[in-house]
């Protein structure tokens, strides 16, 4: 016998329906999406930033507008990222130093990168190329860890400053070749730059647009790139790891950040949105000629790495001693 359910009953399911939440995503954005990037404009992680969010603006139909908040190796723009509504309308790029170098370089940071922020996708990695002074006699990265070997402490690697990407992929070459290269922190990648041109500093671990003219001019050397597979715009120079560094990869990179408790409908899309935009042609373009590669990963593989670059880069500012300025 077919049991009948009660008038009264049906009309409270229908009710219960009626009153039940829609997906956040079926009416997001109806306003302007605030993109903070914790950096100042001009670099390659802003110019990241408003690719992606002219692109936005164009998919979405509300307006993405960048909101430069430097300050701090980019702990102040998280911040104010982590204090925002987890509504979708503020959003931030979250790289490879605020994210994973931070939480070992600081002892006390107002933000917890695991817990803190809900990742969208990884936009891209920028591979980070070792660079010379052409009267160094190395020639190549064998040459290079030979003579490193040979006078250990007498070559010494600029960087824009104590815990950044540069210092940080010298460091990890430094553990992984068992050679010791001494670190030469600047203020800033001009004066850095200006010092290994002129001879004062041997080598340079610098993202590829800051670098290329020079090497093209003959003012530097580019030896290897930190890059797992050769570049195909720099398809002639071989990577550190098959140079005699088994397994060295040295990466900054450019994701896209929620804070935490955005709904995972409003995530889902942000990221569906930006790995489409990373897959178009004109797009992956302009990032390879910034000297990127697109990723466009799932919010889970973005979360996971995260956490592995934290571990990786933690255990080399740990081994290394090295402070914030």
């Amino acid at each position: 016998m077919k049991k009948i359910i009660p008038g009264w009953l049906l009309c409270m399911f229908v009710w219960l329906a009626m009153l039940a939440p829609q997906s956040h995503a079926q009416t997001y954005p109806n306003k302007p999406i605030r993109l903070i990037v914790p950096f100042p404009p001009g670099g390659g992680n802003d110019v990241i930033a408003r690719v992606i969010a002219q692109k936005l603006t164009e998919r979405l139909g509300q307006q993405v507008v960048v909101d430069n908040k430097a300050g701090a190796n980019g702990i102040v723009g998280l911040q104010a990222l982590m204090q925002a509504p987890p509504d979708g309308y503020t959003i931030a790029v979250g790289a490879a130093g605020p994210m994973a170098v931070n939480p070992s370089l600081y002892d006390k940071l107002p933000y917890d990168p695991l817990k803190d922020f809900s990742p969208i996708t990884n936009m891209v990695n920028f591979p980070l190329l070792l660079v010379t002074n052409p009267n160094v006699p190395a020639k190549n990265m064998t040459e290079l860890i030979a003579l490193a070997k040979a006078k250990p402490g007498q070559l010494y690697f600029a960087s824009p400053g104590s815990g950044n990407s540069g210092h940080l992929a010298g460091e990890l070459f430094n553990a992984m070749a068992n050679v010791k290269t001494v670190h030469v922190p600047y203020k800033g990648q001009g004066p850095a730059l200006s010092d290994l041109i002129t001879g004062q500093v041997q080598m340079l671990y610098s993202s590829i647009p800051s670098v290329v003219n020079q090497v093209k001019s003959g003012q530097l050397n580019a030896l290897a790139v930190g890059s797992a597979k050769r570049l195909g715009s720099l398809p002639d120079i071989p990577t550190i790891a098959e140079s005699g560094v088994p397994g060295y990869e040295a990466y900054s990179w450019v994701g896209m950040l929620a804070p935490a408790k955005t709904p995972k409908d409003i995530v889902n899309k942000l990221n569906a949105e930006i790995v489409d935009i990373l897959k178009r042609k004109d797009v992956a373009e302009k990032l390879i000629q910034q000297g990127a590669i697109p990723v466009g990963d799932t919010p889970e593989q973005f979360s996971a790495y995260i956490k592995a670059e934290i571990d990786k880069w933690g255990a080399v500012v740990r081994s290394a001693n090295i402070k914030a300025d």
